[in-house]
């Protein structure tokens, strides 16, 4: 019994490429919600609203900022 609960305790690591594969699949949302943040700044620009859509414009490239900072930390973490 005892050897039983000493065996659930241990915790499986991942590995670094497996650490990396769900790094890019969360950042990769990242990608897409400033890329869809700025092409919805674009629509409203073109439609007459302009502050609001360059409002939209910077909100987008702002959080692409921050996922090319991420990028390259993890870049260098892994060098």
């Amino acid at each position: 019994m005892a050897k039983q609960h000493k065996i659930a305790r241990i915790k499986r690591r991942l590995t670094s490429a497996e650490e990396f594969e769900i790094m890019k699949l969360v950042l990769d949302k990242f990608l897409w919600i400033g890329t869809g943040l700025m092409a919805w700044g674009l629509y409203q620009s073109i439609i007459g609203d302009g502050p609001n859509g360059l409002y939209f414009i910077v909100a987008g490239a702002v959080v692409l900022a921050i996922f090319s900072v991420i990028i390259v930390r993890e870049f260098e973490q892994i060098r």
